[in-house]
């Protein structure tokens, strides 16, 4: 037993040593030992590089786990807007997180006394904003939108041009008035300025006019401005940004200015159409390997906006480009559960970066960098609102002489008032070059933010209830209407085709032709081509309706949850719409082809709509065939106003008259015979349903002509 007694001393040591917490920034001047007191348990032990059973390291796992707490406080903030009764019918999602950026960030500010932390313009740019702008592209209703690509091109290049002039002018007009606390703003400063304070922010607009549900129209109008306007704003921001930095400024770098201005578009344009026909040919080899197809989706279209911004060219013009163009072969490549996975990915990356944005640009609002001037800030918010007023007034003003759909009043007004800025113009405002009154336009920014976010916002859905804009419709179009507005386009394509003139509907027509003979044909697999056009229709139908259904809330039934019906009320209920309806039929005039041969203009009408067989039975059956062409000769009018209600009765029998039902007349013309007895050999189940869909169409078209 002597001998254990050290054995158990030294194994008591190392299991104190075991459940010591060590933390590593504590600092250590030697390797770690225990040490314990000799009048305990005995003499002390140095045991170097002890065992730990628990430690703590947070600085190993800091960055990923603050960005996942981050992004969990941002989900409990809108899970929580959703689940808060009556608020999301009257203020805006984006407000109420902005509103919760402002706790988190006076709580930081409170309990660390500095600053917290900011949204950095590359982590905005890099990484939050491009999968909002692949959702915004790879959802868009493309009808819709090339067919309004004039428009929007209109207000996005000519409209931002319009605003960043004219505001940065006018700041500067008033910064020479007030000398004294603006007098160190140069001209090229304010221009940059405008630059970023005219961007209007796609995230702000999303968020906001998908909850009011407006028509396509207009909804596609804002938005595509505002996914266009963007690129513009970023082009010019970097121009003047780059005539700040040089001595002087001639002519010639205004116009290599304005070469850039195109270059830049039009190269993003290029680098997005590749790689959406990269994407889609990539897409044809998924089938033996579906798992990983959406995958294809998110990495090209990432390429293509990194490629674009590395290569200087508008990186949100090549990220829609691209998920414009590899849509319709990606669909039709993979399979419906990659559909559906690519559909909630989304969705859920777009969701969650605009979350994190709004909250961290109320996150960021708390800092004491700020500068504040009354005639600058003011001047700011009623120039951004004045100048986008009437540059939307005179710019529709000469687009609707174009248009066949014109802008009407109200939509102007919401256009013009849905301007709303965001995280574009705050993360670009912190990438100005320092000069003294660098924190007077971060304040500035911010004021113009919170102000369109907050007040625009919040009053903009009222005004368009108040001013009964035109909602959409939330019925998806059936596979009839798809096809009559097909058909509709290849006959106006048909008409510009044979007058010679190359309008939208005619390039639309060269261009489905060139994709289906080319590039379906190379970018879709042989056993994923649709062989009739009316299935692809169908297809598409079918997958929009269950996209629809998924994101529609389930159907709440109006019936209170009260006791079924009894058998007498039921009685009772029957009665009264059995008594209502039978006041209906004694109100509504009765009309029949019996009772209509005694007025000749309309046995004449009837002779001309009907056909063939039907006409040589009325023919017999008409008593005074002179007295009727007397009469049809001398009341041009009244022929005219029976002649449509006769054609829909002449086309009401034969839809409703059953096969075994044929009148022997119609099928022999030369035999003679009598049409009343035709008539009362016909059993009454037969007869009814004709009389019956006669009445009703007659009376309905006789009454609306009278009302003429």
């Amino acid at each position: 037993m002597a001998a254990l007694w050290p054995l158990l001393l030294l194994l008591s040591q190392h299991l104190w040593a075991c459940l010591a917490l060590t933390l590593p920034d504590e600092p250590h001047d030697g390797p770690p030992s225990v040490g314990f007191d000799a009048s305990h348990v005995g003499p002390s032990v140095d045991l170097p590089g002890a065992l730990r059973v628990f430690s703590l390291d947070y600085h190993h796992v800091q960055a990923p786990f603050e960005i996942v707490l981050w992004i969990m406080l941002a989900s409990l903030a809108k899970l929580g807007f959703h689940w808060s009764g009556r608020v999301p019918a009257v203020v805006p999602e984006s407000c109420v997180l902005i509103m919760v950026g402002l706790l988190v960030g006076g709580v930081i500010y409170g309990v660390r006394h500095s600053a917290p932390p900011t949204l950095s313009a590359d982590a905005f740019f890099l990484f939050l904003l491009p999968p909002i702008v692949l959702d915004a592209g790879y959802f868009l209703p493309g009808r819709l939108f090339f067919e309004n690509l004039g428009t929007i091109l209109w207000y996005a290049v000519l409209g931002t041009l319009w605003n960043v002039v004219g505001i940065g002018l006018s700041l500067y007009g008033v910064c020479l008035l007030v000398p004294d606390s603006l007098g160190d703003i140069s001209l090229l400063h304010c221009l940059l300025f405008g630059s970023l304070i005219a961007a209007v922010d796609p995230v702000a607009v999303l968020s906001v006019f998908q909850e009011m549900h407006v028509n396509e129209q207009l909804h596609i109008l804002v938005f595509g401005e505002s996914l266009l306007n963007d690129a513009v704003t970023v082009v010019l921001y970097k121009l003047f940004e780059s005539f700040l930095r040089l001595p002087s400024v001639t002519g010639l770098d205004v116009l290599v200015g304005g070469c850039r201005l195109i270059v830049v578009g039009l190269g993003g344009f290029f680098v997005g159409l590749f790689f959406g026909l990269v994407a889609a040919l990539t897409s044809r080899f998924t089938s033996r390997a579906q798992v990983i197809a959406p995958l294809f989706v998110f990495l090209y279209s990432y390429l293509s906006y990194l490629t674009s911004e590395m290569l200087h060219f508008s990186g949100i013009t090549a990220i829609v480009t691209c998920a414009v163009t590899m849509k319709q072969y990606v669909e039709a490549n993979v399979s419906e559960r990659s559909n559906t996975s690519i559909q909630y990915f989304l969705k859920m990356w777009s969701s969650v970066s605009e979350t994190l944005i709004f909250v961290f640009l109320g996150v960021s609002t708390i800092q004491d960098i700020h500068m504040w001037s009354w005639p600058f800030v003011c001047s700011t918010l009623l120039l951004c609102l004045v100048w986008r007023a009437t540059g939307v007034l005179l710019l529709t003003a000469v687009v609707n002489k174009l248009r066949r759909n014109a802008v009407t009043f109200r939509d102007q007004f919401i256009i013009a008032y849905g301007g709303l800025r965001g995280a574009i113009c705050f993360s670009l405002v912190f990438l100005i070059d320092d000069f003294p009154k660098k924190r007077l336009f971060i304040t500035t920014t911010i004021v113009v933010i919170l102000f369109t976010v907050f007040v625009q916002g919040m009053t903009i859905k009222p005004l368009v209830e108040l001013l009964d804009v035109k909602r959409k419709k939330r019925a998806l179009p059936t596979v009839s209407e798809e096809i009559h507005s097909r058909l509709l386009d290849h006959l106006l394509s048909g008409i510009e085709d044979v007058v010679g003139y190359w309008g939208q509907h005619y390039w639309k027509d060269r261009f489905e032709q060139f994709n289906k003979k080319y590039l379906r044909r190379f970018l879709i697999g042989e056993h994923h081509q649709a062989r009739s056009s009316i299935l692809r229709v169908y297809q598409e139908l079918e997958r929009r309706e269950q996209q629809g259904d998924e994101e529609a809330p389930p159907p709440v039934d109006p019936r209170p949850g009260g006791r079924p019906l009894l058998p007498e009320e039921m009685d009772s209920i029957r009665r009264i719409l059995s008594r209502n309806l039978q006041n209906f039929n004694k109100k509504t005039p009765a009309y029949s082809r019996h009772t209509l041969h005694q007025d000749a203009m309309a046995m004449t009408a009837l002779h001309r709509h009907q056909s063939l067989p039907e006409r040589h039975t009325c023919n017999r059956s008409t008593l005074c065939p002179q007295r009727a062409e007397g009469e049809f000769s001398k009341s041009y009018r009244g022929r005219a106003r029976l002649s449509r209600s006769h054609t829909v009765c002449s086309a009401s029998p034969r839809r409703s008259e059953p096969p075994d039902s044929v009148d022997p007349t119609a099928l022999n013309p030369t035999q003679p015979s009598d049409p009343e007895p035709a008539e009362e050999q016909r059993s009454p189940l037969h007869r009814a349903p004709i009389e019956t869909a006669t009445k009703k169409q007659l009376s309905f078209v006789l009454e609306s002509e009278t009302r003429q």
